[in-house]
This record gives structure tokens, C-alpha cells and sequence, in this order.
């Protein structure tokens, strides 16, 4: 555990870019000026069961916005959150029922541009005790975790395509069992991924 803890650190705290739903299409002009909205999401790392563990969220089908998805917990920045990390905590507890005061946190990934126009802070934290999951019925479908070793493997990364807007759009999937991981969650992942390396 202190070693994963510190390997984590060490990862977070290395320089480098952030990344955008885009990264893989260079040939789509985003807007200059563009006005994106701060968000924070969860990258909860649960050490409860020996194995390290990633939990994932996916989403309501009934959600008007990426229904069906699978998701870190979290969301937008509100007025009365310090900051992205405080964010994230709150919206993990919202979904998922986690605590706020029970994750660790390690520390961040650059931002992440979404399609949707969010500034999204990947904020990595620890899970060492166990806690009854309550998934927001109207938000969560599923609460469910993937090995670590899974998503830090760059071989289980996979480039897709589809079409959006008109254009065939490029995007990372790190499939696990029944889940389809993509987007901007997949994104991230590889991001932690290659940094981990």
C-alpha cells in the first residue's frame, strides 16, 4: 500500500500536457475563446480487497446527457465547492454514497477537455476501508470496479471510431468484461496509464 501510494505521487507529479476528447483528431477546429466549466471527477482507488481496484460509475439511461455511460463519479464545479477537488468528493458522495472524508487523495491529472465543454480535474485518491455503496437511483444505473492492473496496462487500450458531427471521430476504449469504457473516462485512464509507465 505505502508503495502504490508513493508510485501514484510520483506519477501525478511529472510534468506534462493535458488532454481532450480531440486528442485523437487533430483535423476538428475547436472554437478560439472557447468558455469551458470547471468539473472534478473521482478516480477512487480501493485498496480494500488486496488487489487495487478502480470504481466506476455507469450512468442512468434515463439521463439526458451520455446516458448509459460509464463514468468516474463526479460532476461540475458548484458555487459553494472550494474547488474541483471538493467537487468531486461531493458528487461521489451523491452517486455513490462514498464518504468525503474517507478517500485519500494522492493528487490530480491535467485537466481533460470534454466534448461537452468541461475542464474536467481528474482527482486521484485512495479507498483503504470499506463503505455501503448507495447509488443515486435518477444518476447510477451500476456501481462496479475494474483491477488497476487492467487500466494501467497500455495493451488493453483499444482506438475506435464513429461518426460525430458529420466526421468520423477517434477515441480510446479499455473494454473490461461486460463494460465498454470509452471517451473522455478512457481518456483519462490513459492518461493515468501512461504516466504509471
Amino acid at each position: 500500500m505505502p508503495d502504490l501510494i508513493e508510485t501514484l505521487r510520483t506519477a501525478l507529479e511529472r510534468s506534462g500536457t493535458g488532454s481532450s476528447d480531440f486528442d485523437l483528431n487533430p483535423n476538428i477546429e475547436l472554437a478560439a475563446g472557447r468558455k469551458l466549466r470547471p468539473a472534478g471527477v473521482l478516480v477512487p482507488i480501493s485498496t480494500t480487497s488486496g488487489e487495487p481496484h478502480v470504481i466506476l460509475t455507469k450512468r442512468s439511461s434515463a439521463l439526458k446527457h451520455h446516458p448509459g455511460q460509464i463514468a468516474f463519479p463526479g460532476g461540475k464545479q458548484d458555487d459553494g465547492d472550494a474547488d474541483v477537488t471538493a467537487a468531486a468528493l461531493r458528487e461521489a458522495w451523491e452517486e455513490v454514497g462514498l464518504p468525503r472524508d474517507l478517500p485519500k487523495v494522492i493528487g490530480q491529472l491535467p485537466e481533460h477537455e470534454t466534448v461537452t465543454g468541461f475542464r474536467v480535474t481528474p482527482v486521484v485518491a485512495i479507498i483503504d476501508r470499506d463503505f455501503q455503496l448507495q447509488p443515486e437511483p435518477g444518476e447510477v444505473d451500476e456501481v462496479f470496479s475494474v483491477p488497476l492492473n487492467h487500466l494501467l496496462n497500455p495493451e488493453n487500450y483499444v482506438v475506435e471510431s464513429r461518426f460525430w458531427r458529420g466526421e468520423r471521430r477517434l477515441y480510446f476504449t479499455v473494454p473490461y468484461g461486460p463494460y465498454y469504457i470509452w471517451g473522455a473516462t478512457a481518456r483519462m485512464l490513459r492518461g493515468l496509464a501512461d504516466r504509471m509507465q
